[in-house]
Order: structure tokens, then sequence, then C-alpha cells
């Protein structure tokens, strides 16, 4: 299991009651800073210098669960991404202003699965890095892909993304991603793709989604090219 997932399989429960659970991840995450910590000592030159900087800011997406502070999420999340130069921008039609003040809905867990496609021209290797997490509507969590170019050339990628059921579409809320924005591998780089997301307790109220306990998270990567741009998913707001 890599880092990543770890960090996946924190948030989910950390996030559903923040503050209660604060005390028992703070064990898990600092036995986790200490590990990794002991691996940037064991790096050198170059490679030392990146584990270093990766052990900061995984740390950091790391304090966003633990912590529990909700309103501070966002910004935390946003560094965590500028710093890896992912575009962390707010998710064009979602509704962000909820975090600060929504609780869990605990009698609808809802099982979150995650796909990921590639054009047949693109030219990268793109997969989630879990097959599917367990969240409760009303709670954060947080999920990683994983980018890699195989090729000896740069290549540009931009996304888009889709949510099956459709009728589920309008409930989940994508905090940051890096859909829609290009992204650039240099010759066999690879890269972790973070995804900040909630789905919006009101999805409880909906008399269409009463039986609907799963939903699918798909992201289909194209190689980018001049002036392109992809549209956005129907059900997303205007």
């Amino acid at each position: 299991m890599n880092l990543s997932q770890k960090l996946c399989k924190l948030c989910p429960d950390a996030t559903r009651k923040p503050l209660f659970n604060l005390l028992r991840y703070q064990k898990r995450v600092f036995h986790l800073s200490s590990n990794l910590r002991q691996k940037a000592a064991d790096s050198a030159g170059e490679t030392r210098k990146r584990g270093i900087k990766s052990t900061l800011y995984y740390v950091t997406a790391a304090g966003i669960v633990t912590v529990g502070l909700s309103y501070a999420a966002v910004p935390l999340y946003r560094m965590f991404c500028q710093a890896y130069s992912y575009g962390g921008t707010t998710a064009t039609g979602h509704d962000t202003e909820k975090v600060s003040s929504m609780s869990a809905v605990k009698q609808k867990p809802i099982k979150i699965k995650f796909n990921a496609d590639t054009a047949a021209s693109m030219r990268w290797n793109f997969k989630p890095q879990q097959t599917e997490i367990t969240v409760y509507p009303g709670e954060t969590a947080l999920a990683f892909y994983t980018a890699m170019n195989p090729t000896d050339v740069p290549v540009i990628g931009i996304s888009t993304y889709n949510v099956v059921p459709f009728e589920a579409g309008q409930y989940f809320n994508k905090i940051q991603c890096f859909c829609f924005e290009e992204q650039m591998l240099n010759p066999h780089e690879q890269v972790d793709m973070p995804v900040f997301f909630y789905i919006d307790p009101e999805i409880v109220e909906d008399p269409y989604m009463e039986y609907i306990n799963e939903i699918t998270l798909s992201y289909t990567f194209f190689e980018a090219k001049d002036g392109m741009k992809l549209p956005m998913p129907s059900f997303v707001k205007k």
C-alpha cells in the first residue's frame, strides 16, 4: 500500500467525527510521519531532497483529515496541489460553501468506486490508486489517481469526468481536482493526482436517490491540443 492510499484510508473515517477522532489518528499520522522521515534520511542527493519535499506535503494532506477543521481543509488542500503544480482550482459549478457547516448523515453510507480511462490517442498510463471507499453524505473525502508518461517525449493531457448513476451527479461535489486543466508529464514521469470531494447531504432527501448506495466516479484523459476545451458534464450547475 503506497502513501496516497494510506492517506485515503484515513480520510473517510476521520472526517465523520473529526474532533472526536483527533487523538485517535494523531498516533497513526505520527507513525506515518516517522516512517517518511526515516525513508527521506536514507535517500541521497536529488532523490533525498524530493523525498523530503514529498513528505512535507503528504503530511500536510494528512493534517486535513486529522485536525478535523473543515473550514481549513480547502486552503490546506490548495497549498498541497500548488506544491505539485496541480491546478488546484475549485470545481466549476460545485457547491463548496457547505464544507464548513455540513455534517455527516450516518444512516446512508455510500460506496464510491473509481474508474480511469484514456482516449485511444492518449499515450499515458492512468489509473485510480484505490478501487473504492465508503463515505457518508456530508463528509469530505480524499482520493488519488496516478498518471505516468511511458514515452520519451513530453505529453500534455487534459481530463473530463462522469458520475454514474447520472442522477447522483448533482450531489457529487468535487471541491478541487485535476479535471479540465492541462497537465504536462515529462518523459517517464509519474505523478499522483488528488481529488477532494463530498456527497451533498441533501441526497438523503431525494426520493429518487433512496436506493442509490453506490456511485462511480470516472475520469478520462485526452492528449491536449491547441485550443482544446472539454465540455462540463450536464449535471453540473451552471
